[in-house]
């Protein structure tokens, strides 16, 4: 852990926890008509989707996602681009790919995706979310408000909470996106962007005491 890196206490790392577990949703996969990677600063989404594309869940994969300040310097020519690359060196077909370059919210993500299957042709009824673990409650609400006549299931890499804060390397990052993205599932829907989801009060609990300790970095205005 570098210098400017806040260190994470025990306390603050059990309510992280509660975060971290809620946003997954333990979805029992199945084969499925397409999926589409969501782009993001976590190169394991792209891993993962090769590894159950090989495993034969799809015959389809789009991977979706331009640019944000947190990814351009790591994937210049954006996350989909990127994915794209990385799942082709693991061995994924590249006509099995589509690429939808230009997405910059969840939201884009899935309508876009969406157009580019219509442009090729596919209308699927199936859909699997490939995303970064604490993102699967955020995408699935997002891709239920948005694609409300598909079934939505949701996969990630399988690790542990340890196991990820120490691939990312940067444990306050973490935490400031655990709490961003629960601060997105709270509030988008009263904006219309996703479907309500039920928080648990030990959940919400931790949420507002991490934000009191500071981990606000990916807090959006509401």
């Amino acid at each position: 852990m570098s210098d400017n890196q806040q260190a994470i206490t025990e306390d603050q790392w059990r309510r992280a926890k509660l975060i971290w577990d809620y946003h997954q949703m333990s979805h029992e996969l199945r084969p499925v008509n397409v999926a589409i990677g969501l782009g993001s600063h976590d190169l394991g989404v792209a891993a993962h989707a090769a590894e159950l594309y090989q495993a034969g869940l799809f015959p389809t994969l789009v991977f979706t996602g331009g640019n944000s300040p947190t990814t351009a310097k790591v994937f210049p020519r954006g996350e989909a681009v990127h994915f794209r690359e990385h799942a082709i060196d693991l061995g994924v077909p590249a006509e099995a790919i589509l690429l939808e370059p230009n997405a910059s919210n969840t939201g884009q993500n899935i309508t876009r995706s969406r157009e580019v299957l219509a442009d090729a042709g596919m209308r699927p009824k199936t859909v699997l979310l490939v995303s970064k673990p604490y993102m699967e409650r955020r995408s699935f609400a997002t891709a239920r408000k948005l694609w409300p006549d598909v079934e939505i299931l949701c996969a990630s890499e399988p690790l542990e909470f340890d196991d990820y804060l120490k691939s990312i390397g940067d444990e306050k990052l973490v935490l400031d996106m655990l709490v961003g993205d629960l601060q997105r599932v709270i509030e988008y829907p009263k904006l219309g962007f996703a479907i309500e989801q039920e928080v648990p009060e030990d959940v919400h609990a931790a949420y507002e005491s991490l934000i009191h300790d500071g981990f606000t970095s990916r807090l959006i205005a509401s």
